[in-house]
């Protein structure tokens, strides 16, 4: 399978689907088009079942550069004269924030291969995935505040979760770069490569690793993990007994012992596709 768009390019290979940002010219940033063609594409990915794995990366010199501004200064307004135009905002914002919270929603995993600047509306994006490659010259920036403005589409609710609360506040006071050795080190990032292309590579192959998996059992792990990052212990645990026993299956069990054994792939049954009301009338 393969399509591009004005601002993608997707591919699929044995169950792991490879979306590419394909706007280099313009660093990348994310416009109206760009919103609608990544809701999209999650939608579809996750409805049709049949992929395991999601690989995000870039093309040019930067990963994404964020929001486009002009996108402010035109077709969308951002009305604060008026309770009314403010209200508005509100739900802009939450019609936005959904796009990338379908990221964290997605039944697959999603894995992010992120070279030079992730700058604004980007590392909202990057903080919603499960996994984050980067090339060594590679940097995280909250850029809002360097433009009078506060992070509004994740950055500041996920990132939290993922580093210190106090490098949180560091950059997203300054808007300083956070430098890819940096984001190693507070674990921001799994590792950092010397060219893109390394790390693309890397992408891929744990992306094929993954797919190699029961699907239904990384589905319940991401379940899981999801969860466990917003509940206590205890809550967590007892989401874990229903969970488990939800989905546990000897077949799956075995069969996975019987392929490590005989040092062959794995057969296993795919997500099911899934189907709307909408859909139905």
């Amino acid at each position: 399978m393969s399509q591009s768009s004005p601002c993608f390019t997707l591919s699929s290979t044995d169950h792991v689907a490879h979306l590419v940002l394909s706007r280099p010219d313009t660093l990348n940033t994310m416009h109206p088009t760009f919103w609608c063609e990544l809701d999209e594409v999650l939608t579809k990915l996750h409805t049709e079942g049949q992929t395991r794995v999601l690989v995000i990366s870039s093309t040019g010199k930067h990963f994404s550069a964020g929001m486009a501004l002009e996108t402010f200064a035109g077709a969308i307004t951002m009305d604060d004269q008026s309770p009314e135009g403010r209200a508005a905002i509100f739900d802009l914002l939450t019609d936005m924030q959904a796009t990338f919270t379908k990221i964290e929603n997605l039944r697959i995993p999603v894995i992010f291969a992120i070279q030079g600047g992730c700058i604004g509306g980007a590392v909202d994006m990057v903080t919603a995935g499960c996994i984050r490659y980067a090339t060594a010259d590679a940097f995280f920036c909250i850029q809002e505040i360097n433009i009078g403005m506060v992070a509004d589409v994740g950055t500041l609710q996920r990132l939290p979760k993922l580093i210190p609360f106090a490098v949180v506040k560091e950059m997203a006071y300054t808007g300083r770069r956070l430098p890819a050795q940096r984001a190693l080190a507070y674990g921001l990032v799994n590792e950092v490569f010397d060219t893109p292309e390394a790390m693309l590579a890397a992408a891929m192959q744990c992306a094929k690793e993954i797919a190699s998996k029961p699907p239904v059992a990384i589905w319940g792990t991401k379940q899981a993990i999801t969860y466990a990052r917003d509940h206590s212990v205890e809550d967590s645990l007892r989401q874990m007994g229903w969970l488990q026993g939800a989905i546990w299956s000897n077949q799956h069990v075995r069969e996975s012992i019987a392929a490590m054994k005989e040092k062959r792939a794995g057969s296993f049954t795919p997500l099911s596709a899934l189907q709307s009301f909408k859909e139905l009338g």
